[in-house]
C-alpha cells in the first residue's frame, strides 16, 4: 500500500490502530495478503515487511487470522459508515443513491489494495469471525435495500427485485478494487461519478440536470 492509498479519499487507514507497531503490521499484512494472499502469507513475511521480528507480532497478534479479523472488521464498519452518511443524507432517493455509490466507489478505488483484502478473504476468517463480518455486510445490504425501496416508493426508481438489484449495485462498487489502477486515467472521484451515473441509469433514475 503506497503513502497515495494511505491518505486518498480523506481517510487514513488505520490511523484508529495503536500503538504504531500495532498499526505498522496491520499495514504490512494488508501489503502481504493483498500481494500474495491470505494462505500463502507467513506471520514472518508480515514481521518482516514491518521491519520487526516474528517474536514482535505475537505481542499485538496472537495470530495471523487475528490479524485479518482486525483488517477485516475495520473495513467492514468504514464501508458501513460510508453507507449510513449517504443514506442519512438530504435530498430525494436518487440524490442518497448517487451520494452512496459515490462514496462506496470512491473508497474501494482510493484504497484498493486494502479493500481487496477487506472484501475478499472474507473465507479465511474463523467461523465465529466470519459470522460477524456477514452480519455488517447484511447492514450494508440492508441500507442500500432501504434507499432503492424509498425510490420506488417514491416512483423515482423502476425496479422489480429490490433484493436482486441490491446485490448488483453493491457487487458492482466492490468490484471496483480488483481492477483500480492508480496509475490508470481516471481518479478515484471520476470513477465515483461513473458508477453513481451508471447506477441511477440502471434503476430508472431521471438523469440529473
Amino acid at each position: 500500500m503506497g503513502s497515495a492509498e494511505e491518505t486518498a479519499g480523506g481517510y487514513r487507514p488505520w490511523s484508529e490502530v495503536t500503538p504504531e507497531a500495532a498499526r505498522r503490521l496491520l499495514v504490512a499484512a494488508v501489503e502481504a495478503f493483498a500481494e500474495r494472499g491470505y494462505h500463502a502469507t507467513t506471520t514472518r513475511d508480515i514481521a518482516g515487511r514491518a521491519g520487526m521480528s516474528p517474536a514482535a507480532l505475537y505481542i499485538h497478534y496472537k495470530t495471523k487470522e487475528e490479524l485479518l479479523h482486525r483488517i477485516s472488521r475495520i473495513g467492514h464498519d468504514k464501508a458501513l459508515d460510508i453507507l449510513e452518511t449517504a443514506a442519512a443524507g438530504p435530498g430525494t432517493a436518487a440524490d442518497r443513491l448517487g451520494a452512496a455509490v459515490r462514496s462506496f466507489v470512491l473508497w474501494h478505488a482510493a484504497h484498493h489494495t486494502t479493500a481487496r483484502v477487506v472484501q475478499y478473504e472474507l473465507d479465511a476468517l474463523a467461523p465465529e469471525h466470519r459470522d460477524e463480518i456477514v452480519q455488517l455486510r447484511r447492514q450494508s445490504d440492508a441500507v442500500v435495500r432501504r434507499i432503492l425501496g424509498d425510490g420506488v416508493a417514491a416512483g423515482e426508481f423502476h425496479v422489480p427485485d429490490v433484493p436482486g438489484t441490491t446485490l448488483a449495485v453493491l457487487s458492482l462498487c466492490i468490484d471496483v478494487a480488483r481492477w483500480f489502477n492508480a496509475a490508470g486515467r481516471r481518479t478515484p472521484e471520476e470513477v465515483g461519478e461513473l458508477y453513481a451515473d451508471l447506477v441511477l441509469r440502471m434503476v430508472g433514475a431521471a438523469p440529473r440536470a
